[in-house]
């Protein structure tokens, strides 16, 4: 028992002398009488919660232990923005393990966090150079708020505006973070197929949203819907994988006038699906519009460089009547962590684990296509969308072998690739379509994209990306 309540007074406080004391200047006798002057009768619990004894923190360790123990760890291909990834080790046992870096909640004192806000510095660098745009914030909390922050952006300097338009092949947690969003504000949201969308019978659409590559894995020629939607007075706006950016033709070439995404697969472990940091890149003229942190670089009267928050206008600690957004903070940690993967690597590394996980898609398709599964696009990066004459059956079948993929209806199932793909991991990914065993090895460097999608500009060209 004494562990017990050890553990109480070192994490569970304030213990009851300041109890006593914070109930006094409340005018309160008891927390029960507190609790009755501030929380609503009609809302109010009154029965005791049903709870089981007390455990030790030891105690509870060995529990969540043991509960843990029972699931079943499986190697995941469900794509969705999420991509398995090796995390340097310097990065994990320097970053990701040390309290000097994952304590950090945002750097509202700038003057002692110079180096968190230069490695936020060089996350917002990364990020103009892969996107192609001008000005990138310090991270967002994760890609559909993104979309939505771009959605607000929109309909800000839109005054007259009360529609949005988003591709059906966003991914679904994207349309619905949109959606939900957008319906206080009462703003339509109009899920449909951008490659159809015609500025000329539109003059009320605040943005346009479209993938890179879709959710299917396609990779689109956008520069006729960019036209189109800046026709119509629209922001034009880009979901983009960070990674296939360094391939890709950046959004910035072909029209975006707002690129956003997240950047997970840099070196920042799966965890369940989250958390990661989310991106956003503008171009110049939406700057003072756009949500979140900004780092910039002064200097002082000696002329030394120092790092600090810039254009903070916009945030609900600042001016709160005019904040041009709620999310007045950056994921720091993971932000950090995805800079310096890229710092890390390089841009030559970086490119090569693109070529590496693209081939490694190229591969399989071939294989599939050999064994009669043909993939509906031949323009892809990682990420395959194969027609089968039974997705149960297929997602099953790779279950019972360790592999997660991702049933999209009765005859389709999705794979997403990632760095970490093993040639046996190829093949047992081949043998879950009911196929004859394959022999899949990869070439580790072929593109089979049309070049007319090739980046050509360089990227991550600052010294800090070279040394």
């Amino acid at each position: 028992m004494e562990q017990t309540s050890s553990f109480v007074r070192r994490h569970i406080g304030p213990p009851p002398a300041e109890q006593d004391e914070m109930l006094k200047a409340t005018g309160c006798q008891s927390l029960d009488d507190l609790i009755t002057n501030i929380v609503p009768p009609d809302i109010r619990k009154t029965d005791a919660l049903q709870l089981p004894d007390p455990l030790s923190e030891e105690q509870a360790l060995r529990r969540m232990k043991q509960v843990m123990s029972s699931n079943r760890v499986v190697r995941s291909f469900i794509g969705l923005g999420y991509h398995d990834t090796f995390t340097p080790p310097v990065i994990q046992r320097n970053i990701l393990e040390n309290p000097g870096w994952y304590t950090a909640y945002t750097p509202y004192q700038a003057e002692i966090s110079q180096g968190r806000l230069e490695a936020l510095l060089n996350f917002q660098t990364m990020i103009c150079d892969l996107t192609g745009l001008d000005v990138a914030n310090a991270s967002l909390l994760d890609e559909g708020t993104a979309a939505a922050e771009a959605c607000s952006m929109a309909l800000g300097g839109h005054h007259t505006s009360k529609k949005i338009v988003i591709s059906d092949n966003c991914h679904g947690h994207v349309i619905d973070v949109v959606k939900t969003r957008m319906e206080p504000l009462g703003v339509a949201v109009l899920v449909e197929d951008v490659h159809q969308f015609r500025g000329g019978d539109h003059k009320d659409v605040a943005a346009v949203i479209a993938s890179y590559p879709d959710t299917l894995g396609v990779i689109h020629d956008l520069s006729d819907v960019a036209k189109e939607a800046q026709a119509a007075g629209a922001l034009f706006v880009v979901c983009a994988d960070l990674l296939s950016l360094t391939l890709l033709k950046p959004p910035g070439e072909f029209g975006a006038d707002i690129c956003i995404g997240n950047s997970q697969r840099f070196g920042v472990p799966l965890g369940f699906g989250g958390p990661h940091a989310a991106f956003m890149a503008v171009s110049d003229g939406l700057k003072r519009r756009m949500p979140g942190r900004l780092i910039g670089v002064s200097k002082d009267a000696q002329g030394n460089h120092g790092y600090r928050l810039s254009l903070q206008t916009r945030e609900q600690h600042i001016r709160r009547e005019k904040a041009t957004s709620n999310i007045c903070t950056a994921q720091v940690l993971l932000a950090v962590m995805a800079s310096m993967y890229a710092v890390w690597h390089g841009p030559a590394g970086l490119r090569a684990i693109a070529r590496r996980t693209h081939s490694a898609t190229t591969a399989l398709a071939n294989e599939l296509r050999r064994l009669g599964a043909e993939p509906i696009s031949t323009a892809f990066f990682d990420t395959l969308t194969v027609r089968v004459g039974n997705a149960d059956a297929v997602v099953a079948k790779a279950l019972s072998v360790g592999i997660n993929l991702r049933k999209l209806d009765a005859q389709h199932v999705c794979i997403a690739l990632d760095e970490r793909v093993t040639d046996d991991e190829l093949n047992t990914i081949v043998s879950a379509f009911g196929t004859a065993p394959s022999a899949i090895q990869n070439p580790q460097s072929a593109v089979s994209f049309d070049q007319k999608f090739g980046r050509l500009s360089e990227f991550l060209t600052h010294p800090v990306f070279n040394r």
